[in-house]
């Protein structure tokens, strides 16, 4: 196949997005959300993958954690994949990678990237999904009994397990 050739068959094939975000915690388990102005609801510290430059997943979520919230933390494991199928857009891969337990310390050194972020906040599990609803509550729940079990990554569509 020549190069003009191998072009044109990229170009010709699906596309779909990728995205990344850490799951933080503190002492008694809450899980740190942070609250987007540019649309509805809360989410988790991440964002998309800037796969063109060569970003993989799990440095994806480092930096978008490191802009958002001002922590630069070694992320540990990752804890779920999901298949996020896409109505008005491509669908959506999404990595969640753990990001341990936050100390006080680290909690008050929290800084907000003001351009994106309104604000922070430690909710409870029982809570989670009042905050996130939909797929992306389902995989934070995945991803918090992934860690309380000691299993393997979960595997997601639409934030429901398979496999």
């Amino acid at each position: 196949m020549t190069t003009p050739d191998f072009a044109t068959y990229i170009a010709s094939l699906p596309r779909v997005l990728a995205g990344a975000a850490a799951l933080f915690r503190d002492a008694e388990g809450h899980v740190l959300l942070v609250e987007p102005n540019y649309r509805d609801g809360w989410a988790l510290p991440g964002g998309t993958i800037e796969s063109d430059t060569g970003e993989t997943p799990r440095q994806g979520a480092r930096r978008e954690t490191e802009e958002e919230i001002g922590l630069d933390v070694e992320l540990g494991r990752l804890l779920a994949v999901d298949w996020v199928h896409g109505t008005a857009r491509p669908p959506l891969v999404a990595y969640l990678y753990d990001g341990g337990v936050l100390a006080e310390d680290d909690l008050k050194s929290i800084r907000l990237q003001e351009e994106e972020l309104l604000s922070w906040r430690l909710v409870p599990q029982e809570e989670l999904t009042a905050y996130l609803p939909g797929e992306l509550g389902r995989r934070v729940l995945a991803a918090l009994e992934v860690l309380a079990e000691g299993t393997g990554t979960a595997e997601l569509e639409n934030g429901h397990r398979v496999g």
